[in-house]
Formats: structure tokens, C-alpha cells, sequence
């Protein structure tokens, strides 16, 4: 019988074949010059691959915790391999092949001449990728959501306006660069090209208005999206129960606005609070200065307490960075990049400093402690110590516990005494509202039936973002189901496992030890981590 780490790492095979480009940014050799085929055929070959490592996932019993992570993922890469949202998804960066392509190829980073003649390859195989691309779309019978698809085209029309083209960085200033700017120009610019015009031309023309974005609008598509809900939450919840979580959470946050935004404004209701906090200049940065030095003050006093809060600390500090210049204009307010597996590149919280006296200030730090300590660079760098485990184990994808925790950690920095004032507190809540909204929104196009607007109103009244990050959040939630889910959902459930944990343990409840415990098996699935949690209270009883 073949034995859990085993099919971990036929698992882990099976990922990089699916995603080549994906298995060279984490550092997986063995395919630096592949791209995906995006035919439908490749699709059903990987589904049925992993289709058949689920079966014999479970048909062992061997490490149960490895075998339920194996089996998990191999289900979620069969749904998303089944689910065909390659076929009508253009904008959308999580799910859309070229806005994936454009943001990943750039950040190869070849380390030698093998490395660099690889990067080549995978250029030239560009147009052929294409073109198959182009056929599957052509043949499908799902219409694309049309001003979704027009963003496509103007992404692309900005990409071949650029006088240097973002494909040739991975090679600049190395002895293959005249190479990669011949073949860029010769061929795979005029790929992008046609294949822009294809949108333009045959698909934007039959795609669906702003009335009918949700997939419960498509043949299957009410099933689909129940299928995605169970993939991304891990849980059993129906669309309409999170639905009615996420009206709850809001009606609550509410009182909570109104609580601490009287201490800030005086007596004030919950919707001025939000208001306020939009509108105020004197909430908006002076200078990037100031943002870089808050960002780097708020992850050293989160790891100066850290020691209270967790028995394992990860071996390398979390460094703070700035995006860099040629990035920052499309990159999101701030994101983590995980350390490399190899110890070359440290985990690093990076800041967008583009246009500051733009951004807002309220929310900095509780994007640092999500993104940094005690969030994402806490629970990646401690995965990645987990040596002795399966690498699928430290690698797996699983966003209900990954975004679960990183948004767990936003009040639990509450509780450990880090935010510096109750703007920053209304900070935390403004991430509350939007991942709270998330469920009703989400759930409401593409269970409920709502049109764009009616899930841009909703985030208008409930959401502290300005317009233009409304409208990015609703293209998110139509190209992209059930995927924003996952914060609120993981978050939840590990704040019940917690209750649950302090409610059997009482006095012998060590905050510490349900750290090092959450942390210390690598990402899993919600009932996989309460299985694990229970058995932990047993022991300790």
C-alpha cells in the first residue's frame, strides 16, 4: 500500500504538472521551462490523476492527518480542474490565465545559464499557449461576464504599450537579455496581440451584462458554487447560511462601531463612524516616511510580546520592505512574500508607499499584524520549519486556515495589547466589516441572483473602502466564487475551537500551547484542525 507521505508527494508532483509557473516560484525544480496547457483534455487527465490519489488517500490509515490533507487538496484540485472558470475568466488575477501570467512571469528569477535557457523556452512556448487558450474559450458555451472581458483587453493593451516589456526582467542585465528582447518582439508580443483581439472580437461581444454576474445565472452553476463554498471554507455550510452569518456579523459590528468610534468622534452612529473614517484627511499618511516606519514599529512590538502568546517562535525575523517603484502602481496596499525554502529570501511584509497621501491610515496596523506578526509570516515561516512533515504538508493550499488565521490574528493583537489607539482599533474593525461583507455579497450573487450593483451598494453602506476599491472588490467576488468566503469562515472557526478549548480545558488552558498547536501541523482543513484540537483537549484532561 502506498503510505501517506507517499501520495503527499505524488500530490505534490500532480500540483506542479497542473501549475509549472506556480512550482517555480516556490522553488519545486523540474519544470522552469513548462507552462500549463489550458486544453479541456489536459484538464481531465489531471482531474482524473487527482481523483485517483483522493480514493487512495483514503483507503489507508496510516498518519490520518497527512491522508486527510492529501485527500483534501486532491478533491479541490479536481472541483477547480472540473469547474472549466478558465473558459469564461479574464480579469480576475487568482483564476484568469494571462492577468496570472503577467503578474507571475516577471517574478522568475533564474539563478543560472540552466535557469536562464529554461526562461527562454517557456517564453517561446507562449504562443502556442495561447492559441490553445483562445480554442477552449472559443468552444465554450459559458458566457464570460462582457466588462470583465473588456478589462482584460485594456490589461493587455496596457502590457504591449510598455516600452520595457515586464517579461524581459527576469533576464535584465544578464547575457541572455538580447535573446529575450529578440523573442519577445519576434513572437510572443504578437501572440498577445491576437489573442487581445480575440477578446475583442469574439467574446466580449457575447458576454453577460452587470445583471446576471453570478454563477447560479449558468447551466450548473448553483452546484458549482456550492461545490467551490465546501472547497474554499472546508466546511459543510450552505451559501445561504453564511449568508445570514455575515448579515449577523455586521448588525454586530455595528454596536462595536458606535462603541469605540464615540471614544474617537463623540456619540456618533456606526455608518458616520465609517464615513469619518473615509473621509477625514487627517486619517490619510504625510509622507511614504511615515508609512514605512509605522509598518516596521508595528511588526517590532508584535514580536516583542510575541513570547507570551506562542511556545515557537519562527527562527527568522519578518523584514519590512517597501513594493518596489515599477510594481507599486498595480500591487495591492500590502502583501507578505514567503521566505524561500532554501533560506535565500527572508519573509518580508511589503509596503505600498505609491501615492500616500492616498492611502489611509487607520487600517496600518491591523494590516501589519495580518500580514506580518502574528499572521501570515508567523504561521508560512513556522510551516516551513516543519521539517519533518511531508513538503504538501507545509505547502498546502488550503485559504479557509491560511486567511482564517492571518485575519484571527487582527483581534487577537486586541487581546494582546498591540494596537496603539482606537483609530487603529476602528482599523480592525473596518477589516471585520469587509470580510464580513464578503459572506453576504459573495453568497448573494452567486447564490441569491444579485447584479453588480446591488453588491456594490452593499459594500458602499457596510465596507470603509472608496469607490474604486468597491468596484475591484466586486469584479473579485464574480470572476473569482467563493474564495473570499475563506477569511471569515477560518477565523470563525478557529475562534470556536479556541472557546470550545477554553470552555473543556479551564484553568489548564494554555494560550501558548492552542498556538503552537494550530501552528504546529501545517495548514489544514477546518474539521481536520478540530479533530486535532479535540484530541489535544483530551490528552490535557
Amino acid at each position: 500500500m502506498t503510505t501517506a507521505r507517499e501520495l503527499a508527494d505524488d500530490l505534490l508532483e500532480l500540483t506542479s504538472d497542473a501549475d509549472p509557473v506556480t512550482a517555480t516560484l516556490m522553488g519545486l525544480p523540474g519544470r522552469d521551462d513548462k507552462l500549463p496547457d489550458p486544453s479541456a483534455a489536459a484538464d481531465r487527465a489531471l482531474r482524473l490523476r487527482a481523483e485517483r490519489i483522493a480514493a487512495r488517500a483514503r483507503a489507508g490509515d496510516d498518519d490520518p492527518v497527512t491522508r486527510a490533507v492529501v485527500a483534501q487538496q486532491a478533491d479541490a484540485l479536481a472541483l477547480k480542474l472540473g469547474s472549466n472558470l478558465v473558459e469564461h475568466t479574464h480579469a480576475e488575477g487568482l483564476n484568469a490565465p494571462i492577468a496570472l501570467l503577467l503578474v507571475a512571469l516577471p517574478l522568475t528569477r533564474p539563478a543560472d545559464e540552466r535557469g536562464r535557457r529554461d526562461y527562454l523556452t517557456r517564453l517561446a512556448g507562449l504562443p502556442d499557449y495561447l492559441a490553445a487558450l483562445a480554442a477552449r474559450q472559443r468552444a465554450s458555451r459559458r458566457r464570460p461576464i462582457a466588462h470583465l472581458v473588456a478589462a482584460a483587453v485594456a490589461r493587455l493593451d496596457r502590457h504591449l504599450a510598455e516600452d520595457a516589456d515586464p517579461l524581459a526582467i527576469p533576464l535584465r542585465d544578464t547575457d541572455s537579455a538580447a535573446a529575450c528582447a529578440d523573442l519577445l518582439a519576434a513572437a510572443v508580443r504578437p501572440a498577445f496581440a491576437r489573442y487581445r483581439e480575440f477578446l475583442r472580437a469574439e467574446i466580449e461581444p457575447r458576454g453577460r451584462s452587470k445583471d446576471e454576474p453570478g454563477l447560479c445565472g449558468l447551466p450548473g452553476g448553483g452546484d458549482l458554487y456550492a461545490g467551490l463554498v465546501r472547497l474554499y471554507t472546508t466546511t459543510d455550510h450552505t451559501p445561504e447560511q453564511l449568508h445570514r452569518i455575515g448579515l449577523d456579523l455586521i448588525e454586530a459590528l455595528d454596536r462595536e462601531y458606535e462603541e469605540i468610534g464615540a471614544r474617537v468622534f463623540g456619540p456618533i452612529s456606526a455608518a458616520e463612524v465609517r464615513r469619518r473614517l473615509l473621509d477625514d484627511p487627517a486619517l490619510r499618511w504625510r509622507t511614504a516616511e511615515e508609512m514605512v516606519v509605522l509598518a516596521r514599529e508595528t511588526i517590532a512590538r508584535a514580536e516583542r510580546v510575541a513570547g507570551d502568546w506562542f511556545g515557537t517562535l519562527p527562527a527568522a525575523r519578518c523584514a519590512v520592505d517597501v513594493v518596489p517603484e515599477a510594481d507599486a502602481p498595480n500591487a495591492p496596499l500590502a502583501y507578505y512574500m514567503d521566505p524561500a525554502l532554501d533560506g535565500t529570501r527572508p519573509g518580508t511584509y511589503f509596503v505600498n508607499t505609491h501615492q500616500a497621501e492616498l492611502r489611509d491610515r487607520f487600517s496600518a496596523e491591523a494590516t501589519a499584524f495580518h500580514e506580518g506578526v502574528p499572521g501570515h509570516h508567523f504561521q508560512i515561516a513556522l510551516a516551513q520549519q516543519l521539517t519533518e512533515l511531508p513538503l504538501l504538508r507545509r505547502l498546502a493550499s488550503i485559504e479557509a486556515y491560511l486567511e482564517g488565521w492571518a485575519l484571527y490574528t487582527e483581534r487577537l493583537a486586541d487581546e494582546m495589547g498591540l494596537y496603539s489607539d482606537d483609530v487603529a482599533r476602528l482599523g480592525m474593525l473596518s477589516g471585520d466589516s469587509l470580510r464580513a461583507a464578503r459572506l453576504v455579497v459573495d453568497t448573494g450573487i452567486h447564490a441569491l441572483g444579485w447584479t453588480w450593483q446591488q453588491a456594490v451598494d452593499y459594500l458602499r453602506a457596510h465596507a470603509v473602502m472608496p469607490d474604486v476599491d468597491i468596484c475591484s472588490e466586486v469584479d473579485r467576488y464574480c470572476e473569482n466564487p467563493a474564495q473570499a468566503l475563506s477569511y471569515m469562515v477560518g477565523r470563525l472557526e478557529i475562534q470556536r475551537l479556541r472557546g470550545e478549548a477554553e470552555r473543556r480545558l479551564g484553568d489548564r488552558f494554555d494560550i501558548r500551547a492552542f498556538h503552537d498547536l494550530v501552528l504546529g501541523g501545517g495548514p489544514l482543513p477546518m474539521a481536520v484542525l478540530a479533530d486535532v484540537v479535540d484530541r489535544w483537549c483530551d490528552s490535557v484532561v
